[in-house]
């Protein structure tokens, strides 16, 4: 059982990313999956969740209408496209899932979590 992220790296303030997360031992067609992120000295915070059936996502107010999360369950993979990014948006990012139909409020919803990519948004 394992997630495995990418699309992270170095950006510069206005520029675009995507992140993937792929699940490897179990299925993600069961679960919903958020994104969330952690800065330097801060708390892991949500980012972004989107339920089994990919509708109704949500987003933290500091990504509306920048960010998009997207799931292709017969890749087994969940993207966020990340646009306009901005100097604040430099964290870890994580992928974590729970099985269940919605989304979880909050880190201690979620059962399993990748290792996490790093963006950091700098010119």
């Amino acid at each position: 059982l394992q997630f495995v992220e990418s699309g992270g790296g170095l950006v510069q303030p206005g520029g675009s990313l995507t992140l993937s997360c792929a699940a490897s031992g179990f299925t993600l067609n069961y679960s919903a999956v958020g994104w969330f992120h952690q800065a330097p000295g801060k708390e892991r915070e949500g980012v972004s969740c989107i339920r089994r059936d990919g509708r109704s996502p949500n987003y933290a107010d500091s990504v509306k209408g920048r960010f998009t999360i997207s799931r292709d369950n017969a890749k087994n993979t969940v993207y966020l496209q990340m646009n306009s990014l901005k100097p604040e948006d430099t964290a870890i990012y994580y992928c974590a899932a729970v099985p269940r139909f919605s989304c979880s409020a909050g880190v201690n919803g979620y059962l399993y979590w990748g290792q996490g990519t790093q963006v950091t948004v700098s010119s």
